[in-house]
């Protein structure tokens, strides 16, 4: 891909609010993967991932059980996936993905964000093709040859794999995810996955100027405040 992929975390809650934003979007999402793909984690891997990456991100235990018991109990909300595409301060692609029970609602809460910092919302695939939706996993190694050679003994489609400071990403398409994983498990038992998230991962990055930078960070804690949004993507370079 000609250059590293940036692992973008969001920094831990140092608030309680946060923490409680953090975990009402991980509910939403564990509630509606159970309600669509069930509530057994060996029959659906996508919750079992789910689950193991709220975990990683300090969701407590009874967060998790609630939204699943919710899903399993039959009532609750219906949640709908929104997708709204721009630029953002500074001209950057920008993907934003919701859930939403209110479609109306989500759209101007995310319009008054692009609106409030000058950014430009775009229609339906204004600049998704500049992303590849991709499964993505980043571990430390040093030998990126022998994992690429045991991914494709176990037949699975590698789009690129990077070696960088101790490092190794490996890029696959995203219907590729639960192949890679457990082709790296079988190879590496004791390997820890830094990473292993399915994204979009932009093709060309865009700089963002210093006369900028303060409204994209606006534009992103705008949108961070909304309830409804669970994603943003973007190829901006700070």
């Amino acid at each position: 891909m000609g250059r590293s992929f940036e692992v973008r975390k969001a920094s831990m809650a140092k608030t309680q609010g946060a923490k409680i934003k953090v975990y009402s979007k991980y509910g939403k999402e564990i509630y509606m993967c159970a309600r669509n793909g069930g509530s057994d984690v060996d029959m659906n891997l996508s919750l079992k991932h789910l689950i193991a990456k709220a975990k990683k991100d300090q969701v407590p235990a009874h967060v998790i059980d609630k939204a699943i018991d919710k899903a399993t109990g039959g009532g609750g909300e219906d949640y709908q996936p929104a997708r709204y595409e721009g630029f953002s301060p500074g001209g950057a692609s920008v993907i934003v993905d919701c859930l939403t029970d209110n479609g109306n609602r989500t759209f101007q809460d995310v319009r008054q964000c692009f609106v409030k910092t000058g950014a430009k919302i775009g229609s339906p695939g204004t600049v998704a093709h500049m992303f590849e939706h991709q499964a993505v996993f980043q571990f430390k190694g040093e030998d990126e040859e022998a994992v690429l050679e045991a991914l494709m003994m176990a037949d699975v489609d590698v789009t690129d794999i990077e070696l960088e400071d101790g490092v190794i990403t490996v890029f696959a398409p995203h219907t590729e995810f639960f192949k890679v994983k457990t082709a790296l498990n079988a190879e590496y038992p004791e390997l820890t996955l830094d990473v292993e998230e399915i994204t979009f991962v932009p093709q060309t990055h865009t700089a963002i100027g210093a006369d900028d930078q303060e409204k994209f960070q606006k534009f992103l804690d705008l949108l961070d405040d909304c309830d409804d949004v669970q994603q943003v993507y973007h190829n901006a370079e700070l």
